[in-house]
């Protein structure tokens, strides 16, 4: 079954060029299933190329996908188009009435920041906590995982000497987790950032685990049971150029940055990066819309309540 998605949304054209099953709105009309409502709360900068990574991963399961955007109420972005803005997405405040059987909220370039100094920090709280009432399941993504942690569970972002910068090997900590189904023992994931997240202070809380992790680079994938979310702190749904427009961006504005590491061949910067990351992103992502299908009421209005688990 394919994605719904706006056909004048760029995702839609880009999608189609890959391959992927795309389905124009009033088509998707005319089916007789119930899709399944998930919401992109895109907190990037660069809004159209966040849409088409994630759509991309979510659009690639045998489920119909109604694709939902959403931004801030308030905050405005600097680097998308204002008719993109107002065409595609909806502000939090219009839809928060709604209900959805999932929602990822992205990571943003705001990391240095504590996280009370955020501008619409207050708003993603009551983001946060809707969750809970409105949403079936969340995936929070790089700091928008570390925002869900640290609201729900007090764990705080720790800064680093230097930026995790490149592709790093990670190690598969839950094979039975229905998360990882089909997950290699070892495998390479894309990392940019500058925080981290400390083992030691997610083992002391009982409700989280650790189900994806690094030696060099620390936890990745973390489960909270009690909200009914993951927390993922790298960058399954980069593109296989994603790393070098950051590398280029920084060497073009003189800021220090190290060459990525393990991912142009040699480490030399002028040859083309492969992607070794594509399978286990489709994986994880499709895993997570697997279960969501399977745990969601057909019943909307029931989400959020205590017994959505159609399993128990």
């Amino acid at each position: 079954m394919p994605i719904k998605l706006p056909s004048n949304l760029p995702a839609f054209d880009v999608l189609t060029r890959e391959g992927v099953m795309v389905m124009p709105e009033d088509a998707a009309e005319h089916q007789d299933i119930r899709p399944l409502k998930i919401g992109l709360l895109n907190l990037m900068p660069k809004k159209i190329q966040t849409e088409n990574q994630f759509a991309r991963l979510i659009g690639a399961t045998p489920l119909q996908i109604d694709f939902r955007l959403i931004r801030m109420s308030e905050h405005e972005t600097k680097n998308t188009a204002a008719e993109h803005m107002a065409e595609f997405y909806r502000p939090f405040q219009e839809i928060k009435d709604e209900k959805f059987d999932g929602l990822i909220i992205t990571g943003a370039p705001i990391e240095h920041l504590p996280f009370e100094e955020v501008t619409y920090w207050d708003e993603l709280k009551e983001v946060m906590d809707w969750t809970q009432t409105n949403v079936h399941m969340t995936f929070g993504v790089c700091w928008g995982g570390m925002a869900m942690a640290y609201h729900f569970h007090g764990l705080e972002k720790h800064m680093l000497p230097h930026k995790a910068f490149g592709c790093f090997r990670h190690q598969n900590l839950s094979p039975a987790s229905p998360y990882l189904r089909g997950f290699s023992d070892d495998f390479v994931i894309p990392v940019s950032r500058w925080t981290e997240m400390r083992q030691s202070e997610i083992d002391g809380i009982p409700e989280l685990s650790t189900l994806l992790g690094s030696e060099e680079v620390g936890p990745c994938l973390i489960e909270d049971t009690d909200h009914r979310a993951l927390y993922i702190f790298n960058h399954f749904e980069y593109d296989s150029g994603t790393l070098k427009e950051e590398y280029d961006r920084d060497v073009s504005n003189g800021t220090p940055i190290n060459v990525p590491m393990n991912y142009y061949p040699g480490d030399d910067p002028s040859m083309t990066p492969q992607n070794r990351w594509r399978s286990h992103g489709h994986l994880l992502y499709g895993n997570w819309v697997s279960e969501m299908y399977l745990t969601t009421p057909f019943d909307q209005s029931l989400i959020g309540q205590s017994s959505t688990d159609l399993r128990k």
